[in-house]
């Protein structure tokens, strides 16, 4: 049974970028989320004035990988403790955010912060949203693919491509082959 998860973690280059890699993915898809205006622009969310994050909307087979994993993985390669940024990208549109869509979805986020908190994985506390699922607005297609698309970009070379590797490391198990 496919469901449909919703995470902002930074740049939804790099977010997508890991998510694309997961067994049990079959779509993942950049966008803006949390805010308060309908149908935003890139450039408009990067203004920090709409109050939307980059989040992408994951598509996934439950029988294949759980909300729980991919959760895990979410919170393992970005840094869920850093308020408005991950690296040199900084602004509110940059922030860590889950989107639920049910109350089962919602204490799995808790539980799942709760466990790395006690496990003392990070060494500040998270600073992650816990938000109900509002309105996903695609983005614009050029974000789409984008690492797949652009890899020898030194963004991608030197931002990206370390998660993926991060994520390769912790989480072989979960890898597309």
């Amino acid at each position: 049974m496919f469901k449909n998860a919703y995470f902002a973690g930074g740049c939804f280059w790099c977010t997508e970028s890991i998510f694309q890699r997961i067994r049990g993915v079959s779509q993942v898809i950049p966008g803006y989320m949390g805010g308060f205006i309908k149908n935003p622009s890139y450039r408009e969310v990067c203004t920090g004035k709409t109050g939307h994050t980059e989040t992408i909307k994951i598509t996934y087979d439950q029988n294949v990988v759980s909300y729980r994993a991919l959760l895990e993985i979410f919170f393992s390669t970005h840094d869920p403790t850093k308020l408005n940024r991950q690296g040199n990208d900084i602004g509110s549109q940059y922030r860590s955010a889950v989107f639920f869509e049910n109350q089962i979805e919602r204490i799995q986020i808790i539980e799942c912060i709760s466990l790395f908190e006690k496990n003392k994985i990070y060494n500040e506390s998270f600073v992650t949203e816990i938000n109900k699922k509002s309105e996903f607005y695609e983005a614009e297609i050029e974000h789409h693919d984008y690492y797949n698309q652009n890899k020898s970009q030194p963004y991608c070379q030197n931002i990206i491509r370390p998660k993926i590797k991060k994520f390769q490391s912790l989480f072989d198990k979960y890898r597309v082959e």
